[in-house]
Parts: C-alpha cells; structure tokens; sequence
C-alpha cells in the first residue's frame, strides 16, 4: 500500500466505529469532512490539537479502500495541504490501528 493517510482519534471512538460499521468523526457533520493527516503532518497535529491527552490512536487508512471522496485541501495557516475525507470512512479502509504511546 503507497500514499497511506493517517486520522488521530481516541480508542473509545474508535470502538464505536467498529459497533456502528463506519468511522465518522465530529468534524463531519460540523465541517463536512473528516480531517487526516500524511505521515509526515501527525507529529504536528498531534502537538496542536491532542497535547496531553491519552488514550489516542492512529488510523491507518488506505486511499483506494476509501468508499467517501478523498480531496487535498489547502490550510492557509499551516501553508500545506492536508488530506480530508468528505463523508465516513468505511472500516475496511483502515489497514492498522496503532496506539499512541
């Protein structure tokens, strides 16, 4: 698998994921899509937005599994672009759950 994108979430929602057959983040309904990351973004992200929470994991998500439209939108903040996925991600799109130590 080439180009894997990466989603920060918490194992809690994560097991919710899995009882309701699909991934859906809050952003989703507020924002219309569900922030992810490349590999090489995660560290900053986690940094930003997830300082000193526990309980974290990383989704490992392959692109071509994906069932909801995959887009590269700019931040203007962060001058990159970051990956976000407009609608839930299906679960077998997720290759790996890795927890964050």
């Amino acid at each position: 698998m080439t180009g894997a994108i990466y989603h920060v979430t918490t194992a809690a929602e994560w097991e919710a994921a899995k009882k309701n057959g699909a991934y859906e983040a809050a952003s989703l309904p507020v924002e219309g899509f569900i922030h992810c990351s490349t590999e090489k973004q995660v560290k900053g992200v986690l940094e930003r937005y997830f300082s000193g929470q526990t309980e974290l994991v990383k989704l490992v998500i392959d692109p071509e599994k994906l069932l909801s439209k995959l887009q590269y939108d700019r931040s203007e903040a962060m001058n990159e672009d970051f990956p976000h996925i407009y609608g839930p991600i299906n679960l077998d799109a997720v290759t790996e759950v890795e927890k964050i130590q």
